[in-house]
């Protein structure tokens, strides 16, 4: 992994499994790779985390807000801008959102945004299970996120899919390769 000094990582978390690691797997890896981390999250993931304590624990590491809400017309971007985006963990909802270009909350504006500008790198590990990708339409979100050059963290090398409610001993949650596939973007 290559230092990041200087560079903002913009984070958009969604309630998937895994949000409960969005800190210790993704956001202080990150800022010990150098990158400033700036997170925000969809609704569900928002209150998830700050019903936990984790958002406040974000906060403070990171030094700025977790946002969930879009900023009133004349309030100041609590975020600076962004070099590279990862949408991990995205639920197969927010997956088929970015997909069809769907932004009905801050989180996925943000990720709609970055996916239709030239030249910034975007990144999605859609946390899903194996009956979301048997799903008829779930392929055709798949190829049109790779069509519009999003990097996806998918498949059985990085996160082998299961049955609904089945797990998987042993599965871990793919944080190093979001990370990594985050630092080969080319600025």
């Amino acid at each position: 992994m290559r230092l990041m000094q200087g560079k903002v990582l913009g984070v958009v978390g969604s309630g998937a499994g895994g949000i409960e690691e969005l800190r210790t797997g993704l956001v202080v890896p990150a800022l010990e790779c150098g990158w400033t981390v700036a997170v925000t999250l969809t609704p569900t993931a928002g209150e998830w985390l700050r019903s936990s304590g984790e958002a406040a624990r974000i906060e403070k590491l990171t030094g700025l807000p977790v946002r969930t809400e879009s900023r009133l017309p004349g309030d100041s971007r609590p975020h600076p801008p962004v070099d590279c985006y990862v949408v991990a963990p995205a639920s197969a909802n927010t997956v088929a959102k970015l997909a069809m270009g769907i932004s009905d909350n801050q989180a996925l504006t943000q990720a709609n945004e970055a996916i239709g500008t030239l030249d910034l790198p975007v990144v999605i590990w859609p946390r899903v299970n194996a009956a979301h990708a048997r799903h008829p339409a779930w392929e055709g979100h798949i190829k049109a996120l790779r069509d519009a050059g999003v990097r996806l963290i998918y498949g059985g090398e990085v996160w082998p899919l299961a049955e609904p409610r089945a797990g998987m001993p042993g599965r871990r949650y793919p944080w190093k390769a979001v990370l990594d596939e985050a630092g080969k973007t080319s600025f």
